[in-house]
């Protein structure tokens, strides 16, 4: 390469670098021979440049670009000039000029793709996600690897600016099986002990505010062996921070910022700030779930009170054994939805365990077509009334089961119908924070209370009294930040008193040996007098899915897994020889090593 170095990448050149010499370098993204003249476009991460070569400028060059291919990896050094204006290409930022080549060197030849290098190129994404490095060479991607560079440098300086010290804390850690499942990792050194992957730096980010590092961020990956999802991974990327001397409005006031911050560098969004808050049981009266969607209407409607007495037997039997029987009115949807499309919402309700969907369409004339309508007494029609103020030309929706099934149901029919009617501006960044969740839920099958969040969220203080009376009804200092329907970011004031902290293990079955052996250093340090502290995680890869506009959390990860949660690039997990197991004192199970389970 000696006396090659290139002097511009491929987007930069424009009519003002008129009659410069430059040296390019780059792949070859198309090649056009039209006889006497060679046509190459050369492609790199900042864009395309046109590139002719003419026999009588260099022969040796212009011969040797009838060999080259797409994807060749070649340096060539030319002249730019102005293009013909009848073949100016306005949708390229280079496409008032091209470059006459006086010389071509081949760096890499290529064999041919198994796909085109192009966005509009269809391909199954296995076969994208087996050739990740060639996928990556797409333009949309390289763009989204740019938007998400942008948003982790923007999130650094903001934090940088407000005092946060970016530490970094252990990746192999100690097991504590609390939330999802840990990632193990065997230890050869310690026969028979295994480390665990993080699945957050929540210890180690609170014991640094019991060093007195007062403010932390990480940028850090985590990891969750737990069924995969389309916006879910086995290891995602956390923005995480923790803060002392705080309070609920502290954090949610800096993070604002942050945030609105982010959004004017990387989209030139401005964010109307302090974004609406709501608290969990209005979220989930209203919308049916703790991450609701607010750039709609479509809110759920309780009418449970006024089914008691209904001659309608299944609301009736629900609303009277404590279950829920709740509405949505869909304005106007009566001249969009025909009979059968609103027929098969029932089919859609049924994944989510609704065990059917009533419905009532109000005529022009104000009557009630439905084939529940004659089973509703007057009690059981002023209560629809005064719930959802149904007028002609709407479509009313209803579910009966328990309330987390009938809630659940709702909430995915309300956003299904927010799309098909048109309900949906994808243009509205629309914030909430989420606040006062409960501070535990109770599992029926395992008979016990579980942490809604973690068992580190700090009650709110006038609930402490609570904790042995009635867990169920004690609230927890946490804050979700919701973004059109999508949780981005979750946080909480913790527990600072190791007292306190015991209580919360007790009440949640973990005895105080077992708190001793699972958590016993972070009680150790919380007792040694720790501030007052709070602090929030956002999920990097979700943010930035909002801020490039894709809906596969995928295309925003140089090297994803696939739903499977395996690499097929690398083609991990994979088995590992005898030899490796032995060191580590492990013996597969014979139907492990067939293929079993």
């Amino acid at each position: 390469m000696e006396g090659w170095k290139r002097t511009h990448h491929l987007g930069e050149l424009r009519i003002e670098d008129n009659e410069k010499t430059v040296t390019l370098m780059g792949w070859v993204h198309r090649r056009r021979d039209h006889g006497g003249l060679v046509f190459l476009d050369l492609r790199d991460r900042e864009g395309i440049t046109q590139v002719v070569f003419y026999p009588d400028l260099s022969n040796e060059a212009h011969e040797l670009a009838h060999q080259v291919r797409s994807e060749f990896v070649v340096a060539l050094k030319g002249i730019v000039t102005p293009r013909p204006e009848e073949t100016a290409n306005k949708d390229l930022a280079t496409g008032e000029i091209e470059v006459r080549a006086t010389d071509l060197k081949i760096l890499s030849r290529a064999k041919t793709t198994p796909f085109q290098i192009a966005d509009e190129s269809e391909v199954g994404e296995d076969l994208r996600l087996r050739y990740r490095y060639l996928d990556l060479r797409r333009p949309e991607l390289q763009d989204n690897l740019r938007v998400r560079h942008a948003a982790t440098s923007s999130i650094r300086r903001f934090l940088d600016g407000e005092g946060f010290w970016d530490i970094e804390t252990p990746v192999l850690t100690r097991s504590t099986p609390e939330g999802a499942r840990d990632f193990l990792v065997p230890s050869r050194l310690s026969s028979g002990e295994f480390y665990a992957l993080p699945q957050s730096p929540q210890l180690f980010k609170q014991l640094l505010m019991v060093s007195g590092i007062d403010r932390y961020y990480q940028i850090v990956k985590c990891f969750r062996d737990e069924d995969l999802r389309a916006d879910r991974q086995p290891e995602f990327t956390q923005v995480d921070l923790e803060m002392s001397f705080v309070e609920q409005d502290d954090i949610i006031e800096i993070m604002e910022r942050m945030v609105s911050t982010l959004f004017a560098e990387v989209k030139g969004s401005s964010l109307v700030t302090p974004f609406p808050r709501i608290t969990y049981a209005d979220a989930m009266a209203r919308y049916g779930c703790d991450a609701p969607d607010t750039r709609f209407g479509l809110e759920l409607a309780d009418v449970t009170e006024g089914m008691a007495g209904s001659d309608f037997k299944v609301f009736a039997k629900v609303a009277s054994s404590g279950g829920a029987v709740k509405g949505i009115n869909a304005k106007t949807a009566g001249e969009k939805l025909s009979r059968k499309e609103i027929d098969d919402l029932a089919g859609f309700v049924a994944p989510f365990g609704a065990k059917g969907l009533a419905w009532i369409r109000i005529q022009p004339d104000g009557e009630w077509q439905s084939p529940i309508a004659k089973f509703l007494g007057d009690e059981a029609r002023k209560a629809i009334v005064e719930a959802l103020a149904p007028a002609p030309g709407d479509i009313l929706f209803f579910v009966a089961d328990t309330l987390s099934v009938t809630n659940f149901a709702l909430s995915k029919l309300r956003v299904h119908l927010a799309k098909r009617l048109g309900l949906v501006d994808d243009s509205v960044w629309s914030f909430c924070w989420v606040t006062d969740f409960p501070l535990v839920e109770w599992d029926e099958e395992e008979k016990r209370y579980f942490a809604l969040h973690h068992p580190f969220t700090s009650p709110r203080a006038e609930d402490l009294n609570l904790l042995k009376e009635d867990p169920s009804r004690v609230l927890a200092t946490a804050y979700d930040l919701v973004l059109n329907g999508t949780e981005v970011g979750g946080g909480s004031i913790r527990i600072h008193d190791s007292e306190v902290q015991q209580k919360v293990f007790e009440m949640l079955g973990i005895e105080e040996e077992e708190a001793m052996e699972k958590f016993g250093f972070l009680l150790e340090g919380l007792s040694f007098g720790a501030p007052p502290h709070g602090g929030i995680a956002f999920g990097l890869d979700r943010l930035c899915m909002f801020l490039t506009g894709t809906s596969a959390i995928r295309d925003v990860i140089a090297f994803p897994k696939t739903q499977r949660g395996t690499c097929l690039m690398t083609d991990a997990p994979s088995k590992v020889d005898e030899k490796q197991l032995r060191e580590l004192g492990i013996r597969l199970r014979q139907s492990a090593k067939q293929g079993g389970n």
